[in-house]
């Protein structure tokens, strides 16, 4: 399996659709391993590469007097300490069965630190550092993170391009390898702001940066990620749980393995339309470039030693004599038997 650290180092960024998949599982799992671990399973039964958690205490990430920004219609809780208090239960201990988890279920394992402890203790265990949009400005925590000297995922979302080249600006000095998704921090994002052709907006301000994509989008007929693919995203993260009908924040917009498999499914037939990169024709063209092209034939009887003027050819299918772009060797050499009206000409028809 790539890995994601070789994909965010890797110099020739789009060689195939095949995106790098990282299921956002978040904190799902509700403060239960059980269902932790399940998520594990079922992000690699769909098919992604990565799995990642976040790893936060509630009294170092929001004051008690934060407001809520989402959906209250689906999450009626109206303080950001008070529901980050509802799942901040899993730490150093739980974090290190979980990445041993992902060791032995095949899937690499990834969390979000958002306070300087975590950030500490997840470095023995990931080899890729990912950075929520929500810091994008916190200058100290993302120099911090830079000092491991470990490539670094960074959202984008509700930034401005100058608070992204900032961002970046700080990471710069370490020379940490850095990949940028483009996100929209609406939780969840209507289509309509989606904004896709953000990830090359991206792409033309930050070239020699991996550009991906954080989908908060409904999974749907996962279009908008087969989308973000096509426009050159070569990361890919979104929400991820196993029962999109579970309450709360994160459960409703989020995918599931079945939406994984169908994204795969989709890519699989994209990429046999797509086929290859290389310019050429392929082996199935071979009856056409033979019979569909046209040959130099003769308008006229030709007598044997007549020499060959423009007047007494002409082109027509197929393409079983000599080829048109030929036609300046042709003229004035001498024909050596008889050219029936109507034939291809072949190079024994003629002299020298």
């Amino acid at each position: 399996m790539e890995k994601i650290e070789n994909i965010i180092s890797a110099s020739d960024k789009l060689t195939q659709l095949s995106p790098y998949i990282i299921a956002e599982a978040g904190v799902n799992h509700e403060g239960k391993m059980d269902l932790a671990m399940r998520l594990v399973e079922e992000a690699k039964e769909g098919g992604a590469q990565a799995i990642k958690f976040q790893s936060y205490k509630a009294n170092t990430l929001a004051s008690k007097y934060s407001p809520s920004y989402w959906d209250t219609t689906k999450e009626k809780t109206k303080s950001q300490f008070e529901l980050f208090s509802k799942y901040d239960k899993f730490w150093k201990k739980e974090f290190e069965e979980l990445k041993d988890h992902c060791d032995k279920v095949g899937i690499e394992f990834l969390s979000t630190p958002f306070d300087f402890e975590s950030a500490e203790f997840l470095n023995d265990l990931m080899p890729v550092f990912k950075i929520s949009s929500s810091d994008i400005t916190n200058k100290p925590f993302i120099q911090h993170i830079a000092s491991f000297e470990k490539p670094i995922i960074l959202s984008t979302g509700a930034s401005d391009l100058y608070e992204i080249d900032e961002a970046v600006s700080w990471i710069r000095p370490t020379k940490n390898p850095i990949a940028l998704l483009h996100c929209i921090l609406n939780y969840p994002t209507e289509n309509t702001n989606a904004n896709l052709g953000m990830i090359r907006g991206l792409m033309h301000e930050f070239p020699d940066t991996v550009i991906g994509y954080s989908d908060h989008t409904m999974p749907g007929d996962m279009m908008n990620l087969q989308i973000a693919t096509l426009m050159g995203a070569v990361i890919i993260e979104k929400h991820f749980t196993f029962d999109k009908t579970l309450p709360g924040n994160d459960h409703y917009h989020a995918m599931d393995k079945s939406d994984l498999k169908k994204f795969f499914t989709e890519m699989q037939h994209l990429n046999e339309l797509i086929g290859i990169y290389e310019v050429g024709f392929i082996e199935s063209e071979d009856i056409s470039r033979i019979n569909a092209r046209r040959s130099l034939v003769s308008s006229r009887l030709i007598h044997p030693g007549e020499e060959i003027t423009k007047d007494m050819l002409t082109f027509k299918r197929p393409a079983h004599g000599i080829s048109p772009r030929e036609i300046d060797k042709v003229i004035g050499k001498r024909s050596k038997n008889i050219i029936e009206e109507d034939k291809p000409i072949l190079w024994d028809d003629l002299n020298g």
